[in-house]
């Protein structure tokens, strides 16, 4: 299996790093700042992205995109963690939230939506897990009733992260309680500051802002805020799984720091040692292993073709690549590893959520046992 790119694709990965290398010349992850903070620069930078088109090319035209193939939506994702992802949450939108509204939204929602978030002036959190609902999205119970022209919903959505800054929530809820657990779900698109809606922070040892739980009493939003059919929701939501899966280059960030760690190490006359050089390689190999296994998700994209089972697979190798680097990091930086912000502290908090964002660790891995060795459930 080969993955060649072609000279356009060459020519898009050239410009684009010239461009990020001009605007960030000294790499820092813009996660890292303060929420307002992160959030204004973000979007002073996707703006810039959108007026090159670089913002959404895998899009159609008619909503604000360039039709461009998936790989270039690839290469994006490389440059951007590479530079310390100065998207921010605005990743969400393009690969995620965009596409779940050019494929089930009314032609208002379209109209509003993918403009704003194809001109970068929005930011969205995403309403999925649940104190007894995590990675298993059917399980959830914050409810939505319908009332007249209204919906009436109640219950708590914890782990969201941007809700402290975000405009629009994309909120499941359940709207049927009767028959299969996943037939009942609808998608709505939230206005976050609708009355009833209470954000919370949720501290942890990750960067300000990280995780937020999200109350909803009594909130009332219009039908019009539904996204596609009702009782439909869990449908759309696994079409553009693979979307959320590989959004983020999780493994081209991880490699980033194992060659910053291996710089550390070369400065310090280390890597004469062969413990030190196994360290480094056991973690590359883990680091390519991924990058192959998201190029075949790439890859059945452009084919047409649906990606589930292989972006289960890219998904776990990602999070074990992300957590081999973590340990190779603190196996060779001891003490200094320890300190905030060292190569090892940073790469320990993307470790830390590579298991749980996009759906556990252990969950991927039961889908994939599903699909591969058969259920009798």
């Amino acid at each position: 299996m080969h993955f060649d790119f072609s000279d356009d694709e060459l020519a898009f990965r050239k410009e684009l790093k010239e461009f990020l290398d001009g605007e960030l010349p000294v790499y820092f992850e813009f996660f890292d700042l303060p929420p307002e903070e992160r959030a204004e620069r973000s979007m002073a930078f996707v703006q810039l992205l959108s007026e090159r088109g670089w913002l959404t090319p895998a899009w159609p035209v008619e909503y604000g995109g360039s039709a461009q193939a998936p790989w270039q939506q690839m290469i994006l994702a490389e440059e951007m963690v590479a530079h310390g992802e100065p998207r921010t949450g605005q990743y969400m939108n393009v690969n995620w939230i965009g596409p779940a509204i050019i494929l089930a939204g009314t032609p208002e929602q379209k109209a509003y939506h993918l403009t704003r978030i194809s001109k970068g002036d929005v930011l969205w959190c995403q309403g999925f897990s649940e104190p007894d609902a995590g990675s298993d999205l059917a399980a959830l119970r914050t409810t939505a009733v319908r009332d007249g022209d209204e919906y009436v919903i109640n219950g708590e959505k914890i782990w969201t992260s941007n809700a402290g800054i975000a405009e629009f929530c994309f909120l499941l809820a359940r709207t049927n309680a009767e028959g299969r657990k996943q037939d009942g779900i609808s998608i709505f698109l939230v206005p976050v500051a609708t009355p009833g809606i209470e954000v919370g922070d949720i501290e942890s040892v990750l960067h300000p802002g990280a995780f937020h739980h999200v109350l909803f009493t009594d909130v009332r939003v219009p039908a019009s805020c539904r996204l596609g059919p009702e009782n439909e929701g869990f449908s759309i939501v696994r079409t553009l799984l693979a979307n959320e899966r590989t959004g983020v280059a999780r493994y081209h960030r991880a490699a980033g720091y194992l060659d910053r760690i291996a710089t550390w190490c070369a400065e310090r006359d280390l890597l004469d040692d062969s413990a030190v050089i196994e360290t480094l390689a056991s973690a590359r190999a883990a680091c390519e292993a991924a990058r192959l296994l998201v190029y075949q998700v790439y890859d059945e994209k452009t084919r047409g073709l649906d990606p589930d089972v292989s972006a289960w697979a890219y998904r776990t190798a990602a999070v074990r690549a992300e957590r081999v680097v973590n340990e190779a990091a603190f196996t060779l930086m001891g003490a200094e590893g320890l300190a905030r912000h060292s190569f090892a502290d940073s790469q320990f908090e993307w470790a830390v959520t590579a298991g749980v964002a996009g759906g556990s660790y252990e969950m991927q891995l039961n889908s994939l046992a599903r699909v591969l060795l058969g259920s009798k459930g």
